[in-house]
């Protein structure tokens, strides 16, 4: 089982994010798959977690993740405010949306690090919602990448059942895009 968790601000898309992935991850065979938010007194800019579970098998453990195989942050600077590193199991994986460079994220030995700038692919596509940078596709395409557990084909088939076809073309872009740019830093 690999459980994942995402780490963004409300309003980034987090919970959805998470679930498009669950749906992906159905579609390329996985039998047991979860998605769940975490929720408190959030607002729109708070920190908000939401996770995936995906599987082999059917999953049968709905409770919250304390450590996560994959780590996904939609805002890099909320490495200042949660303990993204403490919550990310020996041997794992943190995808992280940002402009820095690899060296601006020290890294406890044996996790491994993706890079990319999703807020530079959202705004070069015109994919901009509120004034902000639509983010969370961007990351589905990374993680695609990253981990090889999802194809691009599912989750463009997963953004269709979301969105309009108008919103899944813009979506999508953003989705290769992030893809074809994501580095993977071994650690």
């Amino acid at each position: 089982m690999y459980e994942i968790i995402w780490h963004g601000r409300g309003g980034q898309g987090v919970v959805i994010a998470a679930q498009m992935l669950a749906e992906a991850a159905y579609m390329g065979g996985f039998k047991g798959v979860t998605s769940a938010p975490t929720f408190g007194p959030e607002r729109r800019g708070a920190p908000v977690t939401a996770s995936t579970r995906i599987a082999e098998e059917p999953i049968r453990t709905f409770s919250q993740l304390e450590k996560a195989d994959i780590t996904v942050v939609l805002d890099d600077t909320l490495f200042q405010v949660a303990d993204i590193w403490g919550r990310s199991k020996p041997g794992g994986m943190v995808i992280i949306n940002t402009a820095k460079p690899p060296d601006q994220f020290p890294h406890p030995e044996g996790i491994r690090t993706a890079l990319v700038d999703g807020a530079s692919i959202a705004l070069k596509n015109h994919l901009i919602r509120e004034g902000a940078p639509v983010v969370n596709t961007p990351m589905l395409g990374a993680f695609a990448k990253a981990t090889g557990l999802v194809s691009l084909e599912n989750l463009e088939k997963a953004l269709g059942d979301k969105l309009s076809p108008e919103a899944v073309r813009r979506n999508f872009a953003t989705v290769t895009e992030a893809y074809q740019e994501t580095t993977v830093v071994t650690g």
